[in-house]
This record gives structure tokens, sequence and C-alpha cells, in this order.
């Protein structure tokens, strides 16, 4: 049995209603290193232009992590920020939950460094590896923690310093990406909703078009696999575009058929920032129209797991999305995987 919320509106989470629990954001942050490189600085690095960048992702200028800035740091500001808009202190936090493809290291998790960083000494915390999806992911997650009534405050973080496994000799993938990290708090909001829907999707079939062959058990650090660069990610940028267009469109399509609306109702729509082409698609397949798209990929590049959630800081912020807002967040990456959330702000 479903709960009527509004006309034309339902709740597609029976367990909602068996729960009596919600699981909504309360607070939103996004942090991104000082430093910024422009398409003109990577002119003077690989063989490139501005006039071919922009018109092929959308991209004018990225952020870029100092050397001494590590994953763990832009993930720990961006937390601070997201807990002070939610009137959260570090000893309230239950969970952490990093979303990253970049962790400091390959143990201890990122979420016990944040953790450490931000002084919750009650947190539990671990990391959840999905590429671009990863904030997705990790947000289902931790909805199932608040709705089981396991923990009440939950924090969110997607964070990446692709700087550091971007091959900076590749023109066609240094100019795509960036660092930088954004966060939310969930709760439950006895006035709201919150979370509707999520979706998920994975295709391991497909893991060879985006990938890091180095660094793990399969292929561990050597001078050979050094010498090879094999410890830079590789993408193959045709095929990913195709399947990141369908696998969207068909996450998106999934989560408004379970919230039984269509894409007029939504207010604000929030994709994964890869690529304008990629952005475009999707929205044109979706039937929105520009004014609904949230689009910030023209100062940040695609920042992976951080992506979606900057940009829904930044949507917040300057006033995009009001208190019952209906917000579409849709997402692709690596693995293959992807994933759509409808969230009632």
């Amino acid at each position: 049995m479903t709960q009527t919320l509004k006309p034309s509106f339902r709740n597609p989470r029976a367990r909602h209603d068996f729960l009596g629990r919600t699981c909504s954001i309360t607070g939103v942050g996004s942090h991104v290193p000082e430093r910024i490189l422009t398409n003109a600085e990577l002119e003077k690095m690989v063989s490139t232009t501005d006039e071919w960048i922009t018109s092929r992702t959308g991209i004018k200028e990225r952020h870029i992590a100092a050397a001494d800035e590590f994953t763990s740091d832009l993930g720990a500001k961006a937390a601070v920020k997201a807990m002070k808009q939610a009137g959260v202190t570090p000893d309230q936090i239950d969970l952490i939950i990093v979303a990253t493809i970049t962790p400091d290291m390959p143990f201890p998790s990122t979420a016990c460094l944040v953790q450490r960083k931000i002084g919750a000494v009650r947190a539990a915390a671990f990391d959840v590896e999905a590429a671009c999806s990863g904030f997705i992911y990790a947000l289902e997650i931790g909805q199932q923690f608040i709705m089981s009534r396991t923990y009440d405050t939950v924090l969110v973080i997607g964070a990446e310093k692709l700087s550091s496994i971007v091959d900076w000799e590749d023109r066609n993938t240094c100019v795509l990406f960036g660092d930088g990290a954004g966060a939310a708090i969930l709760q439950n909001r006895p006035s709201s909703h919150g979370l509707l829907t999520v979706v998920m999707g994975a295709d391991g079939s497909k893991s060879d078009l985006l990938f890091m062959p180095g660094g793990g058990s399969k292929c561990p650090a050597t001078q050979q696999s050094v010498a090879s660069r094999l410890h830079y990610l590789r993408m193959e940028g045709k095929e990913t575009f195709k399947n990141a267009v369908q696998a969207m469109c068909t996450a998106a399509n999934e989560a408004l058929r379970r919230c039984e609306i269509d894409i007029t109702r939504i207010k604000c729509i929030i994709p994964h920032q890869a690529n304008r082409r990629i952005i475009d698609a999707v929205a044109d397949r979706l039937g929105a129209t520009p004014e609904q798209c949230f689009v910030n990929l023209e100062s940040f590049g695609n920042t992976s797991a951080a992506s979606v959630a900057i940009a829904l800081d930044q949507a917040t912020t300057c006033g995009r999305i009001q208190r019952g807002d209906l917000v579409l967040l849709v997402v692709f990456g690596a693995g293959l995987t992807w994933g759509a959330a409808v969230i009632e702000w």
C-alpha cells in the first residue's frame, strides 16, 4: 500500500509507511581548491586549444589541488560547511560515507581520515567506490541507515583529487577533470518526504571503457607499471558518451516512473557534470527545458563523485532550489555505473 502525498504524486517507498521514518538532506556544502587551471594554460601543456576544449566539452576551467592538499582535506572542508547549514555538531554525526576513486591511500578509508579532521569521534566511517555515480550510491546507503533507525545523522561526501590520476600528456582526458568535494547531511525531517526514490545500476561487462589499470592487486606498482603510465585513468570517449546518455536517461525515467510524475514536475535537474554534449543530449531525450537543468561544468570540469554534490550545493545557494521543490539528480560513471534520485527539498 502506498501513501498519497499530493495529487498525481506518490511516495514510492511503502517502507516509509511501515517505518514511519523518511530521510531528508538537511544541509549541503562544497569546497574546491584555490588554484584554477584554465584552457589557455592547458594549451601550453598539451596540443589543444581553448576552442577545441570548449566546443567539445563545455569546460573553460577546473580547480586543481595543491601538492599537499588531499581528498580528505577537500571532503572535510565541504563537510564542515554542510554541518554548519544543518546545525549539526561533530559529536552528533553517527556515520560518515565518502564516495571517491581517489582516496588519500588504499587504506585506511578516506572517511576515517575525514572523521579525524572534523572531530566526529562517535561516527562509524567507510568509503564507497562507484566513480562518478558515487554520491548517488552513498545517498542511498545513508538513507537506509536513517530509515531503519540505525542512525539519526549521516554525513555523505563525494570528494576527488582527480589531478593525481590524470595523465597530463593525454590531451583527450587531461582537459576533462578537476578536483573538489561536496557534502550532505542526512536526517529525518518530519515535515518533509525528502529522498523519494533512488535508482542504481551497473554493467561490469563494459568496465574497460573507463578505468585505471595500475595500483590494485591485478597490477601493483612496479617500475614497469609506472614507466608504462598504468597509474593514470584511461577512457574510450565515444563509447563512454553513448553509454552515458542511454544509462542516464534510463535511470531518470525509472525514477520518475516510480514517483508517478513526469519531467515537467521537476523544478531542478542536476546531471553529472562530465560533458556539455552529454548533458544536452540527456535533457533533450527526457523532454526537459534548458531552464530546468543546472550546469556548472564550465567552471569545474568533471569532478567525478563530487560533481552532483558540488552542483547541488551551488543550486541551493543561488536560489535555484527552494523548500518543497522536486529535484532530480542523475549520474553516470566508470564501472559502468549509473543512478538517479528524486528529492523533495
